[in-house]
Formats: structure tokens, C-alpha cells, sequence
């Protein structure tokens, strides 16, 4: 017979060969629910003890660690960038614009591998420090960058400022004077006009620098970092052309044996070995110039005299005094980007071209051509030494007078080569931009340099350096204009505009008449 009970299972029921006792059936019926039961209950104690000693290490244990942390949360240093000291001209007045741009440089927030690093006074870089890339921003950023303040302030939960709590002022940085003249600086931007070159003005008896400036230049509001800024006043080489012959002839005079009397016949043209050397006078108007000396061969800029000059005293002794005049080296000036240049010899290119050394390489070296490079802030160096018969350290942080040191040259010397620098920017010259000035005797030489352009042709660089008054120099001017052509036609000019700046003369010049007409 069959019996149903609710909640038991109809197998619970099934008679087979033996009796199960109703005790039996209800222990079977409760040792699953009792494991259930305990497996659980088991689970839950653990779970209870892991909380407990959670609750233990972070409040005993690690209290302080995670009280200091939550204070951090909740206080914040809030940066106060130092404002960077300005920089002023010898006048007072402020430098910032393209016209400076190479000169002063720029600023841009450090990079990754900047953060870290230590700075003078202990401090460490930072993200978001400013820091100077070039130029006066570069050797200068420990006094114009000052030092960085501080806000200390409480925040909420959702990082809304609640309260300030201290404040660590920002201490500016300290200013910077130069010696650079703001007005002669924009006239000498304004001369070269866009055209890549570049003009160096400085004071021959103390080395202040009162124009550095190269084009084309820049915007330094809008330079992106690690952009390529090429500062053709100190970091451009190029061969130096006929400014260079002053040098030629100091070298040959002290060393090369040869006296105040020596003469050359202008032929136009020499051959050897089947390669000619002109004279522009002769390339240009196809003539001669008779009999020269040294005082006409530097007002005309014979190129022919000073073959023989250079043939006659030998490259050894051409290189040895370039180096003296401060080519082939940096200056003192120490800026950023500088370059050495290059004084060649028969030793240099037969260790550094596997070259012999010809005679041609000689008549190119006398007259500033050839391996010869300089940068215009050694041709202005050079011309200084040439005006004053001494080297200063060049200065452009400090109005005072830097330290100077003869040079070994004898003053008659110098004399005839001034005689001729004076009649170079006189009638009869090659400075015909000259011809009609009003002002102080001034001694001037021009230059043409050829170089080979990108195209693979022949280009000319030009080149233009002065200084006046000639008996006593108190400025010297040194102006290349790359690519531009003659250096009396372009470079001339610009030269022209300074100094009638620097005078403060009325200039009335036809500079808009000017024709090619020198070298």
C-alpha cells in the first residue's frame, strides 16, 4: 500500500527487503542541512576575523601612515612661479622682440629628463620651471630666474580650495644690464632687413659690446624648445675675404721679411700652373693699377699685391699670426653657440685632407679665402686689435672697462695699415658709401668673399668692418651680409647708419643710389 508525506521524496517509501526505523530516516534527513549549516557558519567567522585584523592594522598599527596620507589629501601646495628678472640695455631700457631674440635667447618649461636635476642653492627642478634655452636667458638664468614661492591651503573632498593656510612669497629675479645699445641694435636690424647676416658693434678700448645682432631672426614668445636658432654673429662661419688682409700684412712686416718700401706691379692677372689669380679691379673693369704698396694695396684692396705678400712670406707664418688676431678660437665673450672658425696650414691639411699644400692655397689665405672661416665676432676682434695695438676680453654684463693685453706689433706697422684703412673709406677707396662722410676720420676695410652656394655655384659673402675715430677708437662696426654680394655696395651702408647713429649725425646719404662699384 502506498503512503504519501509531504515534503519527503516517493523513494522514501519504496518497500525493498528491509525495515527503516522512523529515527533512521530523520538523522538522514538532517546531517546534510547541519553540514550546510556549519560549512557557512565557518565562512562567516573568517570573513569577521580577516575585518578585524584589518581594522586593527590600519587603526593601530598604520594609523599615523594613513593619517599623514589623508592630511596630504587634503592640504595642497598650490606653486608661485618667480617672475624672471628683465633685461636692460647700457641706457636703461628694456630688451624684449625679435630684434634681440638671438642676443637675449629664450624660455621653455624643463623636460622630462630636467626634473631632478639640482640647481645652484640646493633646489631641484621641477615640472613647470621656466628655464633659459640661448643667449643671455641661458648664461644668466641663475639671477633672472629668482625663486619660486609657495601657497599652502586646505581642500575638500572634491579639491575645492576651503582655506589658506601659510603663503611663502616669490622673490623676483634680479635684473641683468648689458652693455649692448638698444637703438644702434635696432639700426643695425633695421640695415640688414631680413637678408641672412649679421653686425657686430663694439668699443675698441674697453670690449663692450654694443651690437650683436643677426638675421633673420626670430620670435621669442613663439619658439618652441629644442628649435634650431642659428646666431650668425658668433656661431656663422665664413671666410673672412679681404677684411682679413690687415692680418697679411702685420704677418708679413713682423716675420715675413719684408720692409715698408716693398712693391708689387699690378698685372691684373697671375698664372700657376695653369690656374689664374685675379684682381677684382681687373674682373670687374678689366685694369691695372700700376705700382702698389702696402698703403694703396689696403686702400684698394689689390688682391695681386697680396698674392706676392703671401707667397713671399709662407702659410706657416700667415696661420701663426691669424691665430694671434684670435681666429681659429673663440673669443672671450663665452656665448652660447659660439664657433671656433678655421685657420688652415700645410700641416692641418696634410693631417686633416691628405692634402699637399700648393701655392694657390697661399695667395687664397692672404687674402682671407680658401679653408680660412672666421665668425663676425672675430673679424670685429680682429679689427679692434688692428685700431687699439691691444686684445680686450669682450664684456656685455658690465659697464666697467675689461682687462686688456697688449699685442707684440710694431706701431709703425699698424700706422701704414691705418694709413690705408682711412683711404679705403676716402675717395679713391673701395668704401664708396664713405666718400661724403661728415663725421670722425674713420678706417674701414670692405670685402667680397666668394664661397659655393648650395646650387653648386659661385656666391659672394659681404663683408664690411670700421672703426672711429681711426687716431682713437671708441666704436668699431664689423657687418656681413651672407650671400648679399659686394661688401661696399650692401654691407657698407649698414655700417653707415650706425655710426651716423652712434654720432648722432644727420645723415643725408643717397642710400638709394647705391651701385655696384667696389669690392
Amino acid at each position: 500500500m502506498r503512503r504519501f508525506k509531504p515534503g519527503i521524496t516517493f523513494s522514501d517509501f519504496v518497500i525493498t527487503g528491509s525495515s527503516v526505523t522512523p529515527s533512521k530516516i530523520k538523522e538522514q534527513q538532517l546531517t546534510p542541512k547541519l553540514n550546510y549549516l556549519l560549512m557557512w557558519g565557518g565562512m562567516g567567522i573568517l570573513v569577521f576575523l580577516v575585518l578585524v585584523s584589518r581594522v586593527l592594522t590600519l587603526q593601530v598599527f598604520q594609523g599615523e601612515k594613513y593619517l599623514l596620507l589623508a592630511e596630504q589629501n587634503r592640504i595642497k601646495y598650490i606653486n608661485l612661479p618667480a617672475p624672471r628678472g628683465e633685461i636692460f640695455d647700457r641706457n636703461g631700457k628694456i630688451l624684449k622682440g625679435p630684434n634681440f631674440a638671438h642676443l637675449l635667447g629664450f624660455v621653455s618649461e624643463v623636460n622630462q629628463d630636467e626634473v631632478g636635476l639640482l640647481l645652484p642653492g640646493g633646489r631641484k627642478y621641477k615640472m613647470g620651471d621656466k628655464v633659459g634655452r640661448a643667449g643671455v636667458e641661458l648664461l644668466q638664468d641663475s639671477t633672472l630666474r629668482g625663486e619660486d614661492g609657495d601657497r599652502l591651503v586646505e581642500v575638500d573632498s572634491v579639491g575645492k580650495e576651503v582655506r589658506v593656510l601659510g603663503t611663502k612669497l616669490p622673490v623676483s629675479g634680479k635684473p641683468v644690464h648689458l652693455t649692448i645699445d638698444a637703438d644702434l641694435q635696432n639700426m643695425a636690424m633695421a640695415g640688414l632687413n631680413g637678408k641672412p647676416g649679421a653686425v657686430v658693434a663694439s668699443n675698441p678700448q674697453t670690449g663692450e659690446i654694443l651690437v650683436l645682432a643677426s638675421s633673420p631672426t626670430f620670435d621669442p614668445e613663439a619658439i618652441k624648445k629644442n628649435s634650431p636658432m642659428f646666431n650668425r654673429a658668433v656661431g656663422g662661419t665664413y671666410p673672412p675675404g679681404s677684411t682679413f688682409k690687415p692680418v697679411t700684412v702685420v704677418a708679413a712686416m713682423t716675420d715675413g721679411g719684408l720692409g715698408s718700401n716693398f712693391t708689387v706691379d699690378d698685372t691684373g692677372v697671375i698664372t700657376v700652373a695653369g690656374f689664374k689669380y685675379a684682381n677684382w679691379f681687373w674682373t670687374q673693369f678689366g685694369r691695372t693699377e700700376g705700382t702698389v704698396g702696402w698703403i694703396k694695396a689696403i686702400q684698394r684692396s689689390n688682391d695681386i699685391f697680396f698674392y706676392k705678400v703671401g707667397e713671399k712670406t709662407g702659410a706657416e707664418t700667415l696661420s701663426t699670426w691669424a691665430k694671434r688676431y684670435g681666429f681659429g678660437q673663440k673669443t672671450s665673450l663665452n656665448f652660447p653657440g659660439e664657433a671656433a672658425g678655421l685657420v688652415p696650414s700645410p700641416t692641418w691639411k696634410e693631417r686633416t685632407l691628405g692634402e699637399k699644400w700648393f701655392l694657390g692655397n697661399t695667395y687664397h689665405f692672404a687674402i682671407g679665402q680658401g679653408d680660412l672661416l672666421a665668425t663676425p665676432l672675430q673679424v670685429n676682434q680682429m679689427t679692434n686689435m688692428i685700431g687699439t695695438n691691444k686684445k680686450c676680453q669682450y664684456s656685455l654684463f658690465t659697464l666697467r672697462d675689461s682687462p686688456c693685453e697688449p699685442i707684440d706689433v710694431s706701431e709703425n706697422i699698424l700706422k701704414i695699415i691705418r694709413e690705408g684703412m682711412v683711404g679705403a673709406c676716402q675717395d679713391g677707396g673701395t668704401a664708396y658709401p664713405f666718400f661724403e662722410w661728415t663725421g670722425p676720420e674713420v678706417a674701414c676695410k670692405t670685402g667680397t668673399a666668394e664661397y659655393i652656394n648650395d646650387k653648386g655655384k659661385y656666391g659672394t659673402h659681404a663683408w664690411f668692418t670700421i672703426f672711429a675715430p681711426s687716431d682713437n677708437p671708441q666704436i668699431s662696426v664689423t657687418v656681413l651680409v651672407e650671400g648679399g654680394g659686394e661688401g661696399s655696395r650692401v654691407a657698407a651702408p649698414i655700417a653707415r647708419k650706425i655710426l651716423s647713429a652712434y654720432f648722432n649725425l644727420e645723415d643725408k646719404y643717397n642710400y638709394g643710389a647705391i651701385t655696384g662699384q667696389g669690392e
